[in-house]
């Protein structure tokens, strides 16, 4: 069995020897890296992004409203729409006769358009794409495709709300309605209007103090109002308390239906743009010196150690 004890001055002395066969292979990968990372072999992907920040939002559950935006960003329809709207099927030259297309779509889209929360809180959405101008288009429609969505989902729910209020709003009037109609059967037919200023001026008749003069008392007609104030005053209270409770509930409800209607009558914006998306005149991907170092340095690593096995192995076989 073989033993590999490598030493620096073996090592040193391996590449002195080989040193001319190391630098054409290191020569021949960096051209081969250079020659395969080109446009030919690898399409150029530009880059472009957005840094935006979530607004107006409603949250749902114990997520943030950033985790909810992401979350409303990947969401299937969405998706489906950006795949529709920017053809990409043939923009990613996936063949759709396929029996898995859709998986690959779904592969290739998730590559090329990435969705992740920054440090901050915010949302860097990010874009790559073989068009600059497609690249910043894209970032666009998905912020736009994801404002009309929060927007409809909003409006859904505050319109729920909102039709909820303007129903109780509807049997709060009927209720104050019926109490008020039963006023003012009070008031026309039975002459009960107002308790306490009524009650006064019965007693004022009963002593004959109406202007002074007990001449002008009308004790039949005092007599028949004490008698309808004693009959219907408890229920001319009752019901004058009632009026103002309800009057009171109505606002309160209508303040709320004012709130939630307001919702869904405006068409605000859900982001606040931070970073808007530009047109890259740079490409970000491949980076071919980086490619050309990786390649260079595997390969001559490869080169080395092929060179030591080989030696060994002639030095164990003479």
């Amino acid at each position: 069995m073989m033993e590999y004890n490598f030493d620096s001055r073996a090592n040193l002395e391996r590449l002195k020897k080989w040193k001319f066969h190391l630098l054409i292979v290191v020569v021949v990968a960096a051209l081969a890296s250079i020659i395969f990372s080109g446009p030919r072999f690898i399409t150029p992907m530009y880059k472009s992004y957005a840094i935006v920040y979530p607004d107006n939002i409603k949250t749902y559950s114990k997520e943030s409203t950033t985790e909810q935006m992401i979350q409303i960003m990947q969401s299937q329809d969405i998706v489906d729409s950006m795949i529709k709207r920017f053809n990409l099927p043939e923009h990613y030259k996936v063949n759709t006769h396929h029996k898995y297309f859709k998986t690959e779509l779904l592969r290739l889209y998730r590559e090329n358009v990435r969705i992740n929360k920054t440090s901050y809180e915010a949302v860097r959405i990010e874009v790559f794409d073989k068009d600059p101008d497609t690249a910043k288009l894209m970032v666009d429609t998905l912020l736009n495709l994801l404002n009309k969505k929060i927007r409809r989902l909003q409006k859904e729910k505050f319109g729920e709300l909102a039709a909820a209020y303007a129903g109780q709003m509807k049997r709060q009037r009927r209720a104050m309605d019926s109490i008020k109609s039963r006023l003012r059967e009070l008031g026309t037919q039975k002459g009960v209007f107002e308790y306490d200023y009524q009650s006064q001026q019965i007693m004022k008749a009963y002593l004959g103090a109406v202007d002074g003069n007990p001449d002008k008392v009308n004790s039949k007609e005092a007599r028949k109002l004490a008698k309808n104030m004693g009959q219907y005053g408890g229920e001319l209270v009752q019901l004058v308390q009632m009026l103002k409770e309800e009057a009171a509930a109505y606002v309160r409800v209508k303040l709320s239906y004012e709130l939630e209607y307001r919702h869904v009558a405006t068409n605000v914006t859900y982001t606040n743009v931070v970073t808007h998306p530009f047109v890259a005149d740079k490409k970000s991907y491949p980076v071919r010196w980086i490619i050309v170092l990786v390649s260079v340095v595997a390969v001559f690593a490869f080169a080395v150690l092929v060179i030591s096995f080989w030696e060994r192995k002639n030095r164990l076989d003479s």
